[in-house]
């Protein structure tokens, strides 16, 4: 393990208790906190969801953004001019310290980088990740964290061999309302689950653009990387600066579709409320007309619980004494076919909210639960509390992986429909399915994880 520096220890310790970023004013900035204080990052991808993460970034005090990575020449020299024009203002002098680099290794071979944020596509995930943690620095990587079964095992390993502090940015984790969904689970409140419902989009399909002109200063054999080398179309990588989330996601070749899009948030879920983290499903059922199917793959788990892909409220667990639905600022808690607490609709829900009906919940449910879950209100913040005291974070690498093997098995069921056994432990089919699935069949260019 590296240990931190003592200055940024000391400071750390300081600034453990905030939950939300802030701004001081810029000649305490420049005065009153050294760099030697501040957590230093590199970001890696400068498309839509590193965008609202570099705005956290540069608000803050406790770190300090020192380079930026990108293969299109537009989103990264945006990112550098951001941070630099956010420094000029907090310091009150101009600052043009923010590096912009084409090519990630040259950001994890900086040794004044402590730590590492990676919001590339899923493709590139596991690659970046590995080298980041190998290269000594903590990582905080977007989800679903690797692109396959096969990259999920090897980086899990790879983090634990490096001893680094590694978060996945499953958020929802840190929400107050999930949190209290899976209390409720883990308490045995809503009796024995014996099925759950994931609600989100479709699978994955072959990519089949057309080739487009590109605009100049896209590096796109390296944006290709590990995945096959196909001819360009914005829908992977748009041109120049965008406001919306690509379709690359969409394919096979480069994500998963909505499965591991979604899903690494909403399987993540389902499995914290199981009790399944580290471990994952005994099965994996095809949808009828899974060739053609959207929705109706299957999970089973080694209690008998089922979870289903449909349309529905998010994520629903089914008890044998109750109901709990939850997504994203929703929450319906149901006891004997009777609505407790709910906020799902504004507009319906008039005179309560989010907060009042999940804190009642808890204070009226589980005052006195045996099971307490890891308690996060602030995804990030967390990280960086785990990088001062070497603990691991609420969606370590272990919870990652095991979300993402889940979605990829389901996957299974769409793209091969498999009716197969799953083990777990080793992350390997027992019967029915082919273990060729776990990996790519080749990876280009060296990029071989």
């Amino acid at each position: 393990m590296t240990p931190l520096h003592p200055t940024r220890r000391r400071f750390l310790q300081s600034s453990a208790l905030l939950a939300a970023p802030f701004i001081l004013p810029g000649r305490v900035w420049s005065q009153a906190t050294a760099p030697s204080k501040r957590l230093t990052l590199g970001c890696i991808g400068m498309g839509k969801m590193m965008k609202g993460h570099l705005g956290n970034f540069i608000q803050r005090d406790d770190v300090e953004v020192l380079a930026v990575c990108d293969v299109d020449t537009t989103r990264r020299e945006a990112a550098k001019k951001r941070v630099d024009e956010a420094y000029t203002k907090k310091a009150g002098e101009t600052r043009t310290g923010c590096a912009a680099y084409n090519d990630f290794r040259e950001v994890i071979a900086r040794k004044d980088i402590d730590a590492v944020v990676i919001a590339t596509p899923d493709h590139w995930h596991a690659y970046i990740a590995i080298a980041a943690v190998k290269a000594g620095k903590d990582v905080y990587c977007e989800k679903p964290v690797t692109y396959n079964v096969h990259e999920a095992v090897e980086l899990k390993n790879a983090v634990r061999k490096a001893n680094r502090v590694f978060q996945v940015g499953s958020q929802q984790r840190s929400s107050k309302e999930f949190r209290v969904a899976c209390e409720l689970v883990r308490n045995g409140v809503i009796g024995r689950v014996n099925s759950i419902h994931v609600s989100f989009g479709d699978p994955a399909t072959p990519y089949k653009e057309p080739a487009e002109e590109m605009e100049p200063g896209l590096d796109w054999k390296m944006w290709c990387g590990p995945g096959p080398l196909v001819a360009y179309n914005p829908m992977l990588s748009p041109r120049g600066l965008h406001d919306h989330f690509p379709h690359w996601r969409k394919t096979w070749e480069f994500g998963g579709g909505m499965i591991t899009d979604w899903g690494a948030h909403h399987i993540d879920i389902a499995q914290w409320g199981l009790g399944m983290d580290g471990n994952g499903p005994v099965q994996v059922r095809a949808p009828e007309g899974w060739e053609t199917a959207k929705r109706g793959a299957q999970l089973v788990y080694a209690d008998g619980t089922v979870l289903t892909h449909v349309k529905g409220k998010g994520v629903s667990f089914y008890g044998t004494e109750g109901e709990v639905h939850v997504n994203r600022g929703k929450f319906e808690f149901i006891l004997d076919g009777k609505t407790v607490r709910k906020f799902w609709d504004k507009e319906v829900d008039k005179g309560t909210s989010l907060e009042r009906e999940v804190t009642l919940t808890e204070r009226e449910h589980l005052a006195n639960a045996k099971v307490k879950l890891y308690n996060s209100k602030s995804h990030f913040q967390d990280f960086l509390d785990c990088v001062q005291s070497r603990q691991r974070p609420i969606c370590d690498i272990e919870v990652g992986a095991s979300s993402v093997i889940a979605c990829h098995v389901m996957n299974f069921a769409y793209r091969y429909g498999a009716n197969a056994t799953w083990n777990p432990a080793r992350s390997r089919f027992s019967a029915g399915g082919n273990n060729k699935w776990l990996t790519r069949d080749k990876y280009r260019d060296g990029w071989k994880v």
